[in-house]
């Protein structure tokens, strides 16, 4: 019989994971990067960039409410963004083919430091000049002539892999 959301036996557990935003901008996806940042214990979510619309009903409905429990800013200054990253010691690791990138099992996670995964935009991937500070770019290994995967996708392997660890 399948449970209930207050049935299930799952921990209640937050990871020291914040997942950056890139220039997102597709309101079904929005609403469901919230969803499924909860459901992985992400610690929060910045969205980059500007004009990134935070309120409209489609990201209510795919968020499942889980937009009101996953806390969230925005930021739409590169440098302050760059600021925050490395002046909390984040280790930032781009989620991003590229011709340096590694398998994203091969990730390395340095002990005691908070994750800063960076995802990118659904038309341009991650920017260049986020990928310069990137500590790590890895890429999720697929085995079709297509060389991307929808953001969400992609985004809740790697919580996935990064929780596993």
């Amino acid at each position: 019989m399948q449970l209930t959301h207050e049935e299930n036996q799952f921990e209640r557990k937050t990871f020291p994971i914040t997942l950056v935003c890139d220039h997102i901008y597709f309101q079904q996806n929005i609403g469901s990067l919230f969803r499924i940042s909860e459901a992985f214990g992400v610690e929060n979510i910045i969205f980059f960039g500007k004009d990134i619309p935070l309120t409209p009903r489609k990201i209510n409905k795919t968020s499942r409410s889980t937009h009101l429990h996953v806390p969230h800013v925005l930021i739409e200054n590169y440098t302050e963004l760059q600021t925050y990253l490395t002046e909390n010691s984040f280790e930032i690791i781009a989620l991003e083919i590229t011709s340096n990138s590694k398998p994203l099992k091969e990730v390395v996670i340095p002990e005691n430091k908070k994750i800063a995964l960076l995802i990118g935009s659904e038309i341009n991937g991650i920017s260049d000049e986020l990928l310069t500070i990137s500590n790590q770019i890895v890429h999720i290994n697929m085995f079709g002539k297509n060389s991307s995967m929808n953001v969400v996708q992609a985004a809740s392997i790697a919580l996935y892999e990064l929780t596993s660890l």
